[in-house]
């Protein structure tokens, strides 16, 4: 495993095979499907399209970072309003710290899997016929 992080790099997830091994691409878009919300599984375009599902946990991952550097920058000047405890409110911020970095890290990890999907040329699911397009 050493040898394929080295090749890989450090922020590969380890969740995710190396591109172009056997069942690569499933791996990929269960490590994908799991950062968003549950709700997500049900959708047949992120689930069936890999891009699509790197795409939109991208996406996912931005409006995370944003929340989190919000709350960190303003929890000195809001938490105390709401009566937090001083030892709380320096928790909370090194907990906020903590998970920006682990938020940043899982974006990076996003965009070397989307950038490997590309790469591979990930072909886009086969369409399913209505039974209107299907010739007698």
């Amino acid at each position: 495993m050493s040898q394929t992080l080295t090749t890989l790099g450090p922020d590969w997830p380890c969740q995710v095979k190396a591109p172009g091994t056997r069942d690569w691409e499933r791996t990929a878009a269960r490590w994908l499907r799991d950062l968003l919300p549950a709700r997500y599984a049900g959708y047949s375009p992120l689930t069936r399209h890999p891009v699509l599902l790197a795409r939109h946990a991208r996406l996912q991952l931005q409006h995370e970072v944003r929340t989190v550097r919000v709350a960190l920058q303003t929890a000195r000047v809001e938490l105390p309003t709401l009566g937090v405890a001083e030892s709380v409110i320096e928790n909370s911020i090194r907990m906020y710290a903590v998970e920006l970095d682990q938020l940043n890290r899982l974006a990076r990890g996003v965009r070397l899997v989307t950038d490997a999907l590309l790469a591979e040329g990930t072909p886009p699911a086969p369409r399913r016929r209505t039974p209107a397009q299907r010739v007698s």
